[in-house]
């Protein structure tokens, strides 16, 4: 049996006045989920535990069918083994931010900077920064800074996304000793940035700079038992997001390179749909995941993130279907978390999920959004059961 998990991150959203009352994922035109939500369960997930925060590194370990309370250690250490960075016993890996800031934080991604303008930034970092750890390019704005210390596991830091217009000095990390040394590197990182070429021809160029690090999501190396273990399948990740495929690493499962996929809603969707409908020949279990909904949230753009649930829905969903048909096969399509227009960023509200295929029975709902998804027969589940469900053959639907 062939099994997917399609996450469109941030789909769900609160009801808008300039939609007279309905959602984005209410007013979005996608047939293809609306047919597999009449057709099929849906329900309410929990994918954040109370006391955790709302980010996609714990929504989506708790999609992979890993309790969050249990399997969570930051969100640095999975994007370290995406970009194959070994962690040892001692090591703590921090997300390393590249953003635009002159007092106030501007954004989160200094202008979405190319991966090539960021490679030759952390080059900087690690020549000129004096600290006993490493920088690692990633993608775009999202590196990595990895050092030795047990210490640094209880700094506090805070995620750049949720604090867009506020004022730097009060975010700065705190708590421990170590996190002197994690302020010195953010604040020192300033003038090297400030300076550096690559951010004089950015500035020619219109557009926006990176003028500081932002060091957050820190944690050492989890302990995950692989699904390929506990299922017995070949399992792969779709995603242009470092940190799901650090999470597929540890989960056991291949990463499929999707050339054209960026983590952003200019994201090659009919790339996705078409290497994703290939991999079902090879793959029993497919974990397909599309940031463009959250990226559209973060800005606040309505417009572009109903346009990309509707490009999920048709370039993405529909060439899945139109292959998976050839197998026995269940399917479950889901957010991560909200991430609502208004709020410009993650919250902690359950997500609508639905899943179709092989023994799963109707539920009488009409349309997949919140409020239709809210009174299916799956009722309200904690995230890190729905893998279980989804595979087991005996599963049992159409049960509060």
């Amino acid at each position: 049996m062939k099994h997917v998990i399609l996450v469109g991150d941030g789909m769900a959203d609160y009801p808008l006045d300039e939609l007279d009352g309905r959602t984005p994922l209410q007013v979005a035109d996608k047939p293809n989920m609306d047919s597999l939500a009449a057709g099929g369960s849906c329900g309410l997930l929990k994918t954040v535990p109370d006391g955790m925060e709302a980010g996609s590194d714990v929504a989506n370990l708790s999609i992979m069918g890993y309790d969050p309370e249990r399997y969570y250690t930051g969100r640095g250490p999975l994007e370290a083994a995406s970009i194959g960075v070994e962690l040892s016993d001692e090591d703590v890996a921090f997300r390393c931010n590249l953003i635009n800031a002159d007092g106030v934080i501007n954004d989160f991604n200094a202008g979405h900077i190319e991966t090539s303008d960021a490679t030759r930034l952390i080059e900087a970092l690690n020549q000129h920064l004096e600290t006993p750890g490493r920088f690692y390019p990633g993608v775009s704005y999202r590196n990595l800074f990895v050092i030795p210390g047990r210490g640094y596991r209880d700094v506090r830091t805070y995620p750049p996304h949720d604090i867009v217009g506020e004022a730097v000095d009060e975010h700065l990390p705190q708590g421990s000793e170590e996190a002197l040394h994690i302020r010195e590197l953010m604040t020192s990182s300033r003038k090297i940035l400030e300076s550096h070429e690559v951010n004089l021809k950015r500035k020619s160029e219109g557009k926006r700079r990176a003028t500081m690090i932002w060091l957050w999501g820190q944690g050492p190396r989890p302990s995950m038992e692989p699904l390929t273990e506990r299922y017995g399948l070949r399992g792969a990740t779709i995603t242009a997001v470092d940190l799901i495929k650090g999470l597929g690493i540890y989960a056991g499962l291949d990463n499929i390179e999707v050339p054209g996929a960026t983590g952003y809603i200019d994201t090659d969707y009919r790339a996705k749909g078409r290497y994703a409908a290939d991999a079902l020949e090879e793959y029993d279990f497919l974990y397909i995941h599309v940031e463009a909904p959250d990226e559209a949230g973060h800005a606040g753009d309505l417009e572009e993130k109903i346009r990309a649930i509707e490009n999920i829905d048709r370039l993405v969903l529909g060439p899945v279907l139109d292959r998976i048909t050839e197998y026995e096969h269940r399917i479950a399509v889901l957010p991560d978390h909200p991430t609502p227009v208004e709020v410009r960023t993650h919250v902690h509200d359950p997500v609508p999920y639905l899943i179709h295929g092989e023994g799963v029975k109707g539920d009488h709902v009409t349309s997949y959004d919140e409020k239709e998804a809210s009174k299916g027969s799956l009722g309200l589940m904690e995230g890190h059961r729905l893998i279980d469900i989804l595979m087991n053959p005996e599963g049992k639907f159409n049960q509060r």
